[in-house]
């Protein structure tokens, strides 16, 4: 007798039998033998369990005895049997739904295959114990492994991994290695390795630069590391070397040594100059076999220190010459050029004679002329000489000298006068006429007058042979008035002629002219190459706000409504409710379309575009269906034909009612309603309709009033 017991579940004749059907027979097993080595595909069924079951002796609904199983559909998570469990079989199972399906077949372990995955499984057939396998679970691979797309491992790597990558939510990707120098090493594709993790440690050594946005060290530098950079939250930023001549030296892009920290030390070698954006602070006093030294104390205050052969301390200015020299081994001072005191007075003193100063005629010669302080004796009292005001020759007791314009009894010193006016080849010279005044003039190769500040910096230029003025900083004036009319070059003028008054020119990329605030806020704006004029703010007129173009609106109320001939809703009604105000009103049913009209005559300013529409209406039912409104329009001009069709009506989204007898409901604004013969000084005509094709509410709507929506493009009708 014939039996179906093999993993194909084909048809085993038995002796004797299929007498004149043999053939055939076999020629059935032998397709499903080939069945058995492709492809199919098979629908699931939308249910949390299923099972796909392997026919004996045929090919309807074979699809499990193919090698690779393509599953669709489904609508759910599910769990699949195999049937029978007695069967033993690797497949290759594609996933193509969009949920996680499960494969068991007996009481033992079950495999699933997520929803675009692809798995290879195998089964047991061990009948109500039958068991499935992961065909390629770990894996081993002799050659190289390539993936067109992505691996996605998943699932944490072991201490003792030679080479693993895993995947937890926690750790994100894993990568762990166990080599006798290096537990993981990152190559680049010159095969030279770029970053290595050394054999049981955690620390990364990378062969090249380590490049990031920042770097974020965390704990402290021990004392015998080579070259460490650490941060605690005392110390902050640490960096720690150890090297034979410095300890710590840094760098320029030159490769030339900055700043050192000899080694076993704690000073500081800068090979440059220090430069401090604040102060530098030095605390402690400088010694006696200091070269070069700035030291502190709170009873000396700041100290400097030097030792050479002619000075210890030479102060000089930024031309490199002397300006103040301490000689060496001496106490006094030698000031090379004018000595300025801003504030304060010069005390001299001699220890038990009169005190002097000098004034040689010469470096090299000893002539000099004294002051000197009269002897203790004279004074009755402290004595105050007031030298002139300008360049002057002081008057002695014993000479003859004349004294000009000098009023003696008062001591006025009155200004030299300026007379004269200067000329075109003078380098720098002061005029005066009595036509121009002062008269400041000059010759140099950028700029023919400079005048500076204190700092040596340049406040204002008259540039080479121009009639123009520079100003560096801001110029600060009770009025500036220019006279003169702007040019179409200028990148920024200010002008004036009797025309035109105050004239702004400019030229950039985006606004010619831009007036800001004191926030740097754009306030008025006139777009480049435009007679325009943005106004980012309101424009207050006399304490009012300014109209401007823009969106307005009109209100129709129901009562200014009328209903249609034809099709027309219910006439006008004034309802009384129980609270509250009186409610006048148009009622449109809810079984067929009813129309009502108005009229609007538009302001001149009205830009003839497109309107838009709110309806504001209420229901007296309970029904929370929707109400849809459309409106249509047409103008009409002096003349024009009032016996002309409405534009094409636009009916707005519909509106759900509370479902609260006459609660107010205002619709959504509308799209666009093309006014049919759009023009100014036209009377335009509105049919207001409910067009119950788009709506669902069982009871009547009451119409209340409709907002329009238009737009200007001038400020006013005029």
């Amino acid at each position: 007798m014939a039996t179906y017991v093999n993993d194909l579940r084909l048809k085993e004749i038995a002796t004797g039998d299929s007498s004149g059907t043999w053939g055939t027979e076999t020629n059935v097993n032998l397709e499903l033998i080939g069945e058995a080595m492709g492809y199919a595909t098979k629908a699931v069924a939308d249910a949390s369990t299923s099972t796909i079951t392997m026919p004996d002796g045929t090919a309807t609904n074979g699809e499990l005895r193919s090698l690779y199983l393509k599953l669709t559909g489904g609508g759910q998570a599910s769990t699949i049997t195999l049937a029978p469990n007695t069967v033993s079989k690797v497949w290759f199972i594609e996933n193509a739904t969009s949920y996680t399906l499960t494969f068991t077949q007996g009481s033992g372990a079950n495999v699933a295959v997520l929803a675009g995955q692809t798995k290879a499984i195998a089964s047991d057939g061990a009948g109500s114990g039958a068991v499935l396998y992961e065909v390629f679970d770990d894996l081993s691979v002799a050659g190289d492994f390539f993936v067109e797309n992505t691996i996605q491992p998943s699932g944490d790597t072991a201490s003792g991994d030679a080479a693993a990558i895993g995947y937890t939510s926690a750790e994100g990707i894993i990568l762990t290695g166990q080599g006798s120098t290096s537990d993981v090493t990152i190559k680049n594709d010159a095969d030279g390795t770029v970053l290595t993790v050394p054999t049981g440690t955690t620390n990364v050594d990378i062969v090249g630069v380590a490049t990031a946005a920042t770097f974020e060290p965390d704990g402290d530098t021990a004392a015998g590391d080579n070259a460490a950079i650490g941060y605690t939250s005392t110390e902050g930023l640490i960096l720690t070397g150890q090297g034979s001549t410095n300890d710590v030296t840094i760098k320029n892009d030159a490769d030339a040594d900055v700043l050192e920290i000899p080694t076993g030390t704690v000073n500081v070698t800068v090979a440059g100059d220090l430069v401090a954006a604040g102060t530098l602070q030095a605390t402690g006093d400088t010694a006696a076999g200091d070269d070069a030294a700035i030291g502190y104390t709170s009873a000396e205050g700041l100290i400097l220190t030097g030792q050479g052969s002619t000075n210890d301390v030479t102060i000089k200015n930024d031309a490199d010459a002397d300006v103040i020299e301490i000689p060496t081994g001496s106490v006094k001072a030698v000031v090379a050029g004018l000595v300025e005191i801003s504030a304060g007075d010069i005390a001299i003193k001699n220890s038990g004679t009169q005190s002097t100063v000098k004034f040689y005629c010469e470096s090299s010669n000893a002539h000099y002329a004294q002051i000197q302080a009269p002897a203790h004796s004279a004074f009755s009292g402290n004595v105050t000489l007031t030298l002139p005001a300008s360049t002057d020759t002081l008057v002695g007791l014993a000479a003859t000298q004349t004294l000009t314009n000098k009023t003696l009894t008062t001591p006025v010193l009155n200004s030299p006068d300026i007379t004269g006016d200067t000329a075109s080849g003078d380098a720098a010279a002061l005029g005066y006429t009595s036509a121009e005044g002062i008269i400041v003039t000059g010759q140099g190769s950028t700029s023919d007058v400079t005048l500076k500040n204190d700092a040596d910096g340049t406040v204002l230029t008259i540039p080479t042979g121009t009639t123009n003025v520079d100003i560096v900083g801001v110029a600060t004036a009770a009025t500036f008035e220019p006279d003169g009319d702007t040019a179409a070059g200028d990148n920024a003028a200010i002008g004036y002629t009797a025309a035109e008054g105050l004239i702004l020119t400019g030229q950039g990329s985006t606004n010619d002219v831009t007036i800001k605030n004191d926030a740097d806020a754009d306030v008025i704006e006139i777009p480049t190459g435009t007679t325009n004029v943005t106004i980012a703010g309101t424009l207050d007129v006399g304490g009012a706000k300014a109209k401007v173009a823009g969106l307005e609106t009109i209100y129709v109320p129901a009562a200014a409504m009328y209903p249609n001939t034809t099709a027309g809703c219910a006439d006008l009604e004034q309802v009384e409710l129980s609270n509250g105000p009186e409610i006048k009103c148009l009622d449109f049913d809810a079984s067929s379309d009813e129309n009502a009209q108005f009229t609007v005559a538009f302001p001149k300013s009205w830009n003839e575009g497109t309107v838009t529409f709110q309806a504001f209406w209420t229901v007296t039912g309970t029904n929370t269906g929707t109400v849809a409104w459309g409106l249509s329009g047409r103008s009409f001009a002096d003349n024009a034909s009032i016996n002309t069709a409405f534009g094409t009506n636009v009916v707005a989204t519909a509106k759900a009612f509370s479902g609260t007898s006459n609660d107010m409901t205002v619709s959504a604004v509308s799209g666009a309603v093309t006014i049919a013969g759009a023009a100014v000084d036209t009377q335009t005509y509105f049919q207001i309709m409910r067009d119950v094709s788009a709506d669902n509410q069982s009871g009547d709507a009451r119409l209340l009033g409709i907002k329009l929506f238009f737009t200007t493009d001038a400020a006013n009708d005029a």
